[in-house]
């Protein structure tokens, strides 16, 4: 598949649904003088996780389902994490193992770490990399945790799209397959998907008001000379959709304004509005596809064939990649947690030097009941 494509499936959110930030591992300094090793569920290699990884990774999922389903009753958010909590240490030592991987392999993204931390600037308005920092640190989340969850976030992304993602091939044959099987899901009423720009005058003196116009103009003249609307979305728009790329979905007719509609439906692919005034600010529209009511052509949908294709494939090619990078690991799991990837695996056993010129190290099968070094005694 072209590296276009998959940037593209990464950069739209597609990540292996298992893929939760890994929190640092933490240690607890006890009172009395003495210290606490916090108890360690899993070793990956010459990594851990700790409890408070799990419990950390727990609480980011119900929170997610939250963000998800905010229309759900409490008993469904509850329903919803545990249907997925088994897999909670499988998706941290897979996390692990991804990080691992990439550091071994030279993986450098630190240009998009920075990149990354300033489009979180730009999206909350905050002046300064320094105010970003001072904002983070006062959240009580430590600011180079919080760099260093990006760098291994972007350091996963990177390793599944050359690792797993480059090898997913897709040709014109298999797109027009799926879309002969399939055309009845390709008829469709005359829609459009749209994404925006919104410069908002909202709080505003009416002095500031012919500025921002003159803003909002200014970023049209730049999507006419060619300059990508998403990205200028992310960095310039006051919209809740910024950090989507001003995306807001796909419309049928009668579910815009009067004007909206007037103005979006004579456009084409990637065609803009002009400057559109509204009561709280000024707003350019893009039309990222227009369909026509009926059967779609192929070359209308081909991208969402191809991103259907992609994702059906890249699930299970990741599964099995994931599995070959257990086999070559060294991943032990302290009795009492359920690893739901597991594969049967050895440790590495020293044994005492011999003059034998064929030195090797003994291997053994753990046992259930073989200790995590480092742990609380059961």
């Amino acid at each position: 598949m072209p590296r276009e494509q998959n940037t593209r499936m990464l950069r739209n959110g597609y990540i292996w649904a298992g893929l939760i930030l890994m929190a640092p591992a933490l240690s607890c300094l006890a009172q009395n003088k003495s210290v606490v090793v916090e108890e360690v569920v899993a070793r990956v290699n010459n990594d851990v996780i700790t409890r408070s990884d799990l419990e950390h990774a727990r609480s980011e999922m119900q929170q997610e389902a939250q963000q998800d389903c905010p229309k759900c009753t409490p008993e469904e958010i509850n329903q919803k994490v545990a249907a997925e909590d088994k897999n909670v240490l499988r998706d941290l030592i897979d996390n692990s193992l991804l990080v691992q991987r990439g550091k071994d392999s030279g993986v450098n993204i630190e240009t998009d770490v920075i990149k990354r931390l300033d489009d979180i600037r730009i999206q909350n308005k905050i002046p300064t990399m320094e105010e970003l920092e001072t904002q983070i640190d006062k959240s009580g989340v430590s600011f180079e945790d919080f760099k260093n969850n990006i760098r291994n976030q972007l350091i996963q992304q990177e390793v599944i799209r050359h690792e797993v993602g480059s090898k997913i091939m897709l040709d014109h044959a298999r797109v027009q397959k799926y879309y002969d099987e399939h055309k009845s899901e390709f008829t469709r009423p005359e829609q459009v998907t749209l994404r925006e720009i919104f410069v908002s005058t909202e709080g505003k003196p009416e002095s500031d008001v012919p500025a921002l116009r003159k803003k909002a103009e200014d970023l049209l003249q730049r999507v006419k000379n060619g300059e990508d609307f998403g990205e200028l979305a992310k960095h310039f728009s006051d919209g809740s959709t910024a950090k989507q790329g001003g995306d807001l979905g796909r419309f049928e007719h009668g579910q815009l304004a009067p004007n909206i509609e007037q103005a979006v439906f004579v456009l084409q692919r990637l065609q803009t509005t002009d400057v559109i005034p509204t009561k709280t600010g000024f707003l350019l529209l893009q039309v990222g596809e227009h369909y026509a009511a009926g059967e779609q052509p192929e070359d209308k949908v081909e991208n969402e064939i191809m991103d259907r294709l992609y994702n059906e494939q890249l699930r299970p090619a990741l599964r099995t990649y994931l599995e070959t990078l257990r086999e070559e690991s060294y991943v032990l799991v302290k009795p009492g947690y359920g690893d739901t990837a597991a594969v049967p695996s050895s440790t590495i056993e020293e044994v005492s030097p011999t003059p034998d010129d064929d030195k090797k190290k003994k291997k053994s099968t753990p046992t259930p009941n073989t200790p995590v070094p480092g742990s609380k005694p059961d």
